[in-house]
């Protein structure tokens, strides 16, 4: 029986796929050619994704239209026990190439322990290549995912990736061996009336945020519904599909109001949050220092003000409880007052913080140091581009908004050049303006620096629009006019069959160096031309300017004379400043 979306499908095709059941693969072929042939036939006859079940006996079990999530978890009755693997990998294809396994294909690899997930990219009829990931050991209380890939079909390791089957078995049940596996993931829905490109990058959000996605739901909508944001008809339809799927929590793609929210939960059964709230708890989980922890409560204190009332019938209540009595506050009104008076405790502290920051911006401005900053779309890659381009160790995880707080390195470049990088938040769709008010001093310092290096990920098919995004972004921050150099970032992965844009910029793959040396001569080149031409005379006392002009500036000629140095030279605005001064000293 085939499974899944069979809408618009006629029923000779629906039993030519069913035959699918009667064919028997080898044992020793982890993806046999034969079964990869069928799955990009059937993709590319219906432009859905198709999904089997391949026992490690070289049987399909299951066979379904559509990806594992609008699917639902097809595959329960078919486990042997939860104290083990499946005994059967999940191998499903992709629509559009993309070969990547998606968050969404990790956390079903973990929530239901296949002997493995693999992915199959299909585009105009044939494979553009094929991913696979295997559980690891236990790290954290969750078990680590091994991945492999994206490899051409004729390329696939397919003794050595039925050996990672093997060894995952042996993982998992050690794993339970030693203190078993504590798995306290919510299984989350997501529900989205914008676009299926936006609905992934949810469930990117959701995986970061370590929940489990059973469910992506697209409702096409001309405007949401003021009392439950998607209507009463969806509420009560996605009511059941929450009690079959023993949903823990439903995550809206959009920002709610406290009453939808209060209306969603209630039709739902199950608590609901908006994609702010999911943005503010991973920021919340990622903040590492003083003033990140700050910035994060700030944001949430201005996001829950204004949706105090009507979101809980405890909220309404009288105080109770010695010196409460009478006619006082209720306890709405109470908490507005705690979170307004919180509000305030933590603009002040953080203006103190935000004065510090200038005035250690003001120091590396006095000597004559040059900022670069990274700015770019979360996940794009700046924080391995900084540890390639200085040398350090800045936490890097292939995940959205791991860096939080600015990393300052300091990078060498050519024609005895240095400047100071800096490493920011990254931006995203939909990026909530609570968030952007309270890391506006975190953002200064891309404001403040001298060039901009706006960083994207060409491999993402998405990179024109996240392109579009950052600048957006950087328009509200009020950083239009500021010098600008573009960096595509992971061109090793990308598929380019398209007019790069823009023309001029700087293809490199931050992971394996390549085009680094390109990156750094366009960054010299680019902080030259921020410099103008300036003659000088030193005096042969002042002989530490003429050291400072060769350090950091860019010396054309020297001509001794009499009473000095004649010096012809590039510098910028500060180094000039810094240097004058000097000679007036």
């Amino acid at each position: 029986m085939i499974h899944g979306n069979l809408e618009g499908i006629r029923e000779s095709l629906i039993q030519e796929m069913d035959r699918m059941y009667d064919i028997q693969f080898a044992r020793d072929q982890f993806l046999p050619d034969r079964l990869i042939a069928l799955l990009i036939r059937y993709t590319d006859m219906l432009n859905r994704e198709m999904m089997v079940y391949l026992s490690r006996d070289g049987e399909i079990l299951e066979v379904a239209i559509g990806n594992i999530s609008s699917i639902g978890l097809t595959e329960m009755h078919l486990r042997r026990n939860f104290d083990r693997l499946t005994g059967f990998r999940c191998i499903h294809t992709h629509p559009g190439g993309n070969a990547n396994l998606s968050m969404v294909d990790i956390q079903a690899l973990r929530l239901l322990r296949f002997d493995a997930m693999v992915a199959v990219g299909v585009q105009d009829g044939r494979a553009t290549g094929i991913s696979a990931a295997f559980l690891g050991d236990l790290e954290y209380n969750q078990l680590s995912v091994l991945r492999f890939g994206p490899v051409k079909p004729g390329r696939i390791p397919q003794k050595e990736w039925l050996r990672e089957i093997e060894q995952s078995e042996e993982r998992v049940q050690r794993a339970i061996r030693e203190g078993g596996i504590v798995d306290t993931s919510e299984k989350v829905m997501l529900i989205s009336t914008d676009s299926e490109e936006s609905l992934d990058e949810l469930a990117s959000l959701a995986g970061t945020a370590g929940a489990v996605i059973v469910s992506k739901i697209l409702q096409k909508r001309t405007k949401p519904d003021p009392a439950t944001f998607i209507g009463s008809g969806k509420a009560e339809e996605l009511s059941l599909m929450c009690q079959t799927l023993e949903v823990d929590l439903a995550i809206l793609d959009d920002e709610l109001t406290g009453a939808q929210q209060k209306n969603l939960e209630n039709a739902l059964g199950v608590r609901v949050i908006d994609r702010t709230a999911l943005i503010l708890d991973i920021f919340a989980r990622r903040a590492q220092s003083a003033e990140g922890k700050l910035q994060v409560e700030l944001a949430q204190m201005k996001y829950r003000l204004p949706r105090l009332a009507g979101s809980s019938q405890a909220l309404s209540r009288l105080g109770g409880g010695i010196g409460t009595r009478g006619p006082g506050e209720t306890r709405l009104e109470t908490d507005r007052r705690h979170i307004r008076n919180r509000i305030d405790d933590l603009t002040k502290a953080l203006d103190e913080l935000t004065r510090q920051r200038s005035m250690r911006r003001a120091r590396r401005t006095k000597m004559g140091e040059t900022t670069v900053a990274l700015v770019g779309y979360t996940n794009a890659g700046k924080s391995t581009l900084l540890n390639a381009m200085s040398g350090s160790n800045v936490l890097v995880e292939d995940k959205l908004f791991a860096t939080l707080d600015p990393v300052i390195r300091q990078v060498d470049l050519p024609d005895n050049r240095k400047c100071m990088m800096v490493d920011t938040v990254g931006f995203i769709n939909k990026l909530p303006h609570a968030l952007v008010e309270a890391f506006k001093s975190t953002l200064e310092e891309a404001l403040s620096a001298d060039l901009l290096l706006i960083v994207s990920d060409l491999s993402s098919p998405f990179y024109k629009q996240q392109r579009e995004v950052v600048y957006d972004v950087l328009n509200q921050l009020g950083a239009q006019g500021k010098p600008v150099l573009e960096v595509l970032n992971k061109c090793d992965k990308a598929e380019i069959s398209a007019i790069i844009e823009p023309a001029d910029a700087v293809m490199i793959s931050a992971s394996t160096g390549r085009g680094r040396d390109n990156l750094k001569n366009a960054i010299s080149e680019r902080i030259a031309a921020l410099r103008h031409p300036v003659e000088l005379l030193i005096p042969y006392d002042k002989g530490n300017v003429l050291s400072v002009l060769h350090s950091q500036g860019q010396v054309e000629s020297e001509e001794y004379l009499e009473n000095g140095v004649k010096v012809a030279c590039l510098l910028d605005a500060t180094l000039f400043a810094r240097v004058n001064k000097m000679l007036e000293k």
